[in-house]
């Protein structure tokens, strides 16, 4: 990577959805059409990806905002995120709608989420506003938490990426974007896209890692960091694969691990190290989220990285 994002405002800008969780764990099983089961532990943490891999970049020592929509009922989530270090400059209130929020119900081997979207439906305005394209283009690197309709992210890369700043995605699982063959065209455009397993599944109809991360690099597309939960994550780029394995952990919440993971490598990333370096770090962030509720709350800190060639400064 060329660019230095120290001559840049932020390191990094992250753009998305972004949520109120309310994580229910501990259930004993799943409850059946009008059953009740209690679940063992609440907690409310911040959700949707571009809030929890802000986070975790400011965690890390990136300078990082958030580009995103709130209500006005969001200062409880605004004190969150701007504890962890998050410029939220960059952050609309939006009047018209409230925060949104996702109840998380976890259990040992698998989660399900209930969504009020909210004050997201604010985000696709903003992004076909030019002076928020501007702000983008003060970053360094700009990580995409939202599946942006195709032909829409291509003109929207093209802009950033114009400026010199590099941009990443990361859809989640949003089944209709990942099956359009529109998809794989879009990502061309971009310098790094994040899918876990099940998402590559379902654009490549492919059931091996690699042999996904082949179809990505046939469809032409730059760099693909395959996230693989317990074992690891792997990345491709100018058809060289490197595969990293994942720390050993006691996993009680996988919620947000995938965007924790997201933050460790790129917090590497705009440091221009190379990428077995950036899955390692992110695949002990990704890990280490597991071991708590919600996303952030067992992220871990910098000074956990002490004594390592990673120190979270530049």
């Amino acid at each position: 990577m060329s660019l230095d994002v120290r001559q840049r405002q932020w390191e990094v800008i992250t753009v998305g959805d972004v949520f109120i969780d309310l994580v229910m764990s501990g259930f004993p099983r799943w409850p059946r059409p009008g059953e009740e089961v209690v679940a063992a532990a609440l907690a409310r943490e911040v959700g949707g990806g571009a809030a929890i891999t802000a986070c975790g970049l400011a965690r890390l020592g990136r300078r990082v905002a958030l580009l995103a929509a709130v209500g006005e009922d969001s200062e409880w989530f605004r004190e969150r995120v701007g504890s962890c270090g998050v410029d939220l400059d960059l952050l609309r209130i939006d009047e018209r709608n409230a925060t949104a929020i996702t109840v998380a119900v976890s259990t040992a081997e698998d989660r399900s989420f209930f969504t009020y979207h909210g004050a997201n439906v604010t985000l696709e305005e903003m992004l076909t506003d030019p002076r928020t394209i501007e702000r983008m283009r003060e970053a360094g690197h700009v990580h995409l938490a939202s599946a942006i309709e195709p032909d829409r992210l291509i003109e929207l890369a093209q802009m950033v990426r114009s400026g010199g700043t590099t941009i990443s995605v990361d859809v989640g699982w949003v089944e209709p974007w990942l099956t359009d063959p529109r998809s794989l065209v879009a990502l061309r455009e971009v310098d790094i896209f994040f899918p876990n397993e099940r998402e590559g599944a379902a654009m490549t109809g492919e059931s091996d890692p690699e042999r996904m991360l082949r179809r990505y690099a046939e469809s032409g597309i730059r760099r693909v960091a395959l996230k693989l939960g317990p074992a690891g994550s792997m990345v491709i780029e100018d058809g060289m694969i490197h595969r990293c394995p994942s720390i050993e952990v006691t996993a009680i919440d996988t919620t947000g691990a995938g965007d924790c993971f997201d933050a460790g490598f790129l917090a590497s990333w705009v440091r221009g190290e190379g990428l077995l370096r950036c899955l390692e770090i992110g695949n002990i962030c990704g890990a280490r989220s597991t071991t708590a509720l919600g996303g952030l709350n067992g992220f871990p800190s910098l000074e956990s990285f002490e004594g390592e060639s990673f120190d979270g400064r530049p």
